[in-house]
């Protein structure tokens, strides 16, 4: 424990990106400062949320990871252990608790909790990874899973004991969405994106990363443009992914209604825009994204996967559809986009949802009591 007896946490990523699991480790830094220290350790290297962490006065290590498995990434973080005087590793995603885990093999002594944000797709049982888990897990780790379908997949394919495994959902401040004057905003945001008030507008916001699948999105789109000329879709965010996205939408005929935005920082009021929000993913933990869509009061529209439908109720808080059917999601989209007093059904129903399941001082709570319970 450090000299002013305040905890120390150790955040264990693969670098400090503006993604869901990254931005709730932030967040869990940020709410709970006046009871934990916390000092991240990127294996990848910093990232813009990483840069704005620091100039908040929290530390940030950067591990310097090689490609392959690289073993010098946990002495590293032995060393920080150390150097820091952490107490609990807090590991987001297999790769960091991997390494988190190995570091203890070399000496270092501090309990792990390894938190699982999603799941891989295709998602399978491999013997040796289960194997290697054993060797990895000690009497009091623990795992948590932002879903159910993490857990189950947290037991059945990587093998870690169903008692160490506890469920906290991810969770959101919606006072951060739920913004005054939206009606302002929206005329506001519609105008600095050029886009009139008649415009039917689809938003989506997530990494350009295969898992996402914004193949499907943009198909589906081209589907909904058949129906309604003037619709726009919106795409916030960057990755590997994007020129090739670029060019679907080129090929597709629907490159003039695409808009390609980059990061963005201001996602509430980019929300107030939108008539509609689309997520097309392979695969998904509990989407951070999709919370933002319900305290936006922005009805969705997404695929049956992971714990999207622990989200999203098929025609009772959105509707969904299956994996990569470009054609289902299209028509779902404008099933919404014509019929305004369904979003609005959807819209209060999710937003009765988020408070009572996917609140961010519930999910900070749980992780309190739990840091607690580990660390004492």
């Amino acid at each position: 424990m450090s000299a002013d007896s305040k905890p120390v946490i150790g955040h264990v990523l693969h670098q400090l990106a503006y993604a869901g699991a990254e931005v709730l480790a932030a967040a869990l830094a940020r709410q709970l400062a006046d009871r934990y220290q916390t000092v991240f350790l990127c294996l990848d290297g910093l990232g813009k949320l990483g840069e704005a962490l620091q100039s908040e006065g929290f530390r940030v290590v950067e591990l310097g990871r090689k490609p392959g498995i690289d073993l010098a990434v946990s002495r590293r973080i032995k060393q920080a252990v150390k150097e820091h005087g952490i107490d609990l590793l807090h590991a987001h995603q297999y790769t960091p608790f991997f390494y988190a885990s190995l570091s203890r093999k070399l000496g270092s002594k501090p309990p792990l909790l390894f938190t699982e944000h999603g799941r891989h797709y295709p998602d399978q049982r491999k013997l040796k990874r289960v194997i290697a888990n054993k060797f990895l897990w000690r009497q009091h780790d623990r795992a948590t899973a932002v879903g159910r379908f993490v857990a189950r997949a947290l037991v059945s394919n990587e093998g870690f004991p169903r008692a160490d495994v506890q469920v906290i959902y991810n969770g959101i401040d919606p006072d951060t969405f739920m913004l005054p004057n939206q009606q302002q905003l929206r005329y506001r945001m519609r105008d600095e994106l050029k886009l009139t008030e008649d415009q039917p507008v689809i938003l989506q916001v997530a990494r350009f990363h295969p898992v996402k699948d914004h193949a499907t999105s943009i198909k589906a789109f081209s589907h909904v443009v058949e129906q309604l000329p003037n619709a726009v879709l919106l795409l916030a965010g960057d990755g590997q992914d994007k020129p090739v996205m670029q060019a679907l939408a080129k090929q597709l005929g629907v490159a003039d209604h695409v808009r390609f935005l980059g990061v963005r920082t201001d996602i509430p009021h980019l929300m107030t825009a939108a008539d509609a929000f689309v997520l097309s993913s392979l695969s998904e933990g509990i989407s951070v994204t999709l919370l933002e869509a319900m305290a936006s009061g922005v009805p969705i529209c997404t695929t049956d996967v992971g714990g999207n439908g622990e989200i999203v109720e098929h025609t009772v808080t959105g509707l969904l559809s299956p994996r990569q059917d470009a054609k289902a999601l299209g028509a779902n989209l404008v099933q919404m986009l014509i019929d305004p007093p369904l979003r609005q059904k959807f819209v209060d129903a999710s937003r009765r949802k988020l408070l009572a399941q996917f609140n961010q001082q519930q999910m900070h709570d749980a992780y309190t009591k739990l840091y607690d319970s580990m660390i004492h």
